[in-house]
């Protein structure tokens, strides 16, 4: 009997135990994720870091620089790659006369000149081989990436959308102002190109953390990313950001919006100039294996590079405390050097950088110091509470030359996305309806007068 009462014991507890058991497992596989990393084929030994601008304008649309003067003058600031992509015009070789815009003939009115580089100029850039500013060769080339146009040709709209690796003569005189970003993004699709949004803050004509957080602004521009797998993302950073203080903030937004539908995107960088000031503000550095047309590419498409800025305003919210004014100085941009993930760490390496902080959902989760002596800085997210319920992390440091970002790593739990559908609503209807208006040049034009008018009635009370 006794032995009979033991067995049952033993019987009962577990069975107490056992379903407990398969619960807590379940719980522990309903929590374990993996780090999809988009630096994960880099080949950190044998790679190189290349600096680069997809966004660069001329005399052949509204820059206040020639051809010849703004390629050469970014060859001598070191920049490893460039496209040149002018309001309405897609870009050919640098050695070629660029399309013809009939609205930009004022330009030899005003006295500007529409010319190309030589043919001897062209190959010794290439190559490396022609002379800087001071008589020495360079001694590495810069890579001419054609087919770039940002689809605006008529640019007092503000709905810019830079279009990448058009066929020659496509898009030439396109114009997207009137019906919005879509419009640019599906044209380039058609056309089997990439495209992707500019100067997003300049559209929303935010001032605040408010506007790069409203649901809206936030929707607008994820449901673009989801419609369109070719549209790669857009600029968090350009020329010194004065209307972008808050494109990272909307950046984190977009990507909680996109992600459970399984769509990520990366965030551009570009100096977007139309003189000479303007070209150490920001720009991208690509990890590539071959400093070549179809590694750009493949490095546009894939996220394997980093977005820098040499200029940016304070931020409430992810940073930075103190504003950066870095361009036209000695200082080097911080770079990444390396970015390893191994099950739920991020590793990487940095260079000329005296912080880094590390971001996910919008938030800042960790941070730290960095000397010349750090080494390895790794984020364990197992040390992180909460982070099982993270969509991604991202890392941003911050040194005397200005402020560069990773692209995100998704925290993928394997959860079952979600199929896109655009919502129909009464307010979705009504906010597109106001979206196409921003997206006119009568809405510019009013808002310059306004301005205007704003700017004189400050001098008078001042005066």
């Amino acid at each position: 009997m006794k032995s009979l009462k033991k067995t049952l014991c033993i019987v009962l507890s577990l069975l107490m135990v056992l379903p407990f058991g398969i619960l807590a497992a379940s719980a522990a596989e309903a929590t374990d994720y993996v780090l999809v990393s988009p630096y994960e084929n880099v080949d950190w030994e044998t790679w190189g870091l290349y600096k680069g601008n997809l966004h660069t304008h001329s005399t052949y649309s509204d820059g206040e620089v020639t051809y010849p003067e703004t390629i050469l003058e970014h060859y001598n600031q070191g920049y490893d790659f460039l496209a040149m992509a002018d309001h309405g015009v897609t870009g050919t070789e640098w050695n070629k006369p660029q399309p013809m815009i009939p609205l930009y003939l004022y330009q030899y009115i005003i006295g500007y000149k529409q010319e190309h580089l030589t043919d001897e100029q062209y190959t010794g850039v290439l190559s490396g081989t022609y002379p800087l500013y001071d008589g020495n060769a360079r001694g590495k080339g810069m890579t001419c990436v054609t087919g770039a146009n940002e689809l605006n040709y008529i640019n007092i709209t503000k709905s810019h959308v830079n279009g990448y690796f058009l066929p020659e003569n496509v898009g030439n005189g396109f114009d997207a102002g009137e019906n919005g970003h879509e419009a640019a993004v599906a044209f380039v699709e058609k056309n089997g190109g990439y495209s992707h949004i500019n100067h997003p803050g300049d559209w929303i004509g935010y001032d605040s953390v408010d506007e790069a957080s409203d649901p809206e602004h936030v929707r607008y521009f994820s449901e673009i990313i989801l419609k369109y797998d070719t549209c790669l993302g857009f600029e968090i950073f350009n020329l010194f950001n004065n209307t972008e203080p808050y494109n990272r903030i909307l950046w984190d937004n977009m990507l909680m919006y996109t992600l459970p539908y399984g769509r990520t995107f990366w965030a551009f960088a570009n100096n977007d100039s139309h003189n000479f000031s303007e070209i150490d503000s920001s720009f991208m550095v690509f990890a590539l294996e071959e400093n070549n047309v179809d590694n750009i590419k493949d490095a546009m498409l894939n996220g394997n590079f980093f977005s820098v800025t040499r200029h940016l305003g304070t931020n409430e919210v992810i940073g930075p405390e103190t504003e950066i004014d870095a361009s036209g100085t000695e200082y080097m941009y911080p770079t990444f050097t390396s970015v390893t993930t191994k099950d739920h760490s991020v590793s990487v390496t940095v260079a000329d950088c005296n912080y880094i902080q590390w971001i996910a959902n919008g938030k800042i989760i960790a941070s730290q110091d960095v000397t010349a002596d750090t080494g390895v800085i790794t984020l364990d997210l197992d040390t992180i509470d909460g982070a099982e319920e993270f969509m991604y992390v991202r890392a941003e440091v911050i040194g005397d030359g200005g402020m560069t970002c990773t692209q995100p790593i998704v925290i993928d739990d394997g959860s079952e996305k979600k199929t896109f559908e655009a919502e129909i609503t009464v307010e979705s209807i009504m906010d597109d309806i106001v979206f196409s208006f921003k997206s006119t040049r009568i809405y510019c034009i009013l808002q310059r007068l306004v301005d205007l008018i704003i700017d004189e009635i400050e001098d008078l009370l001042n005066g």
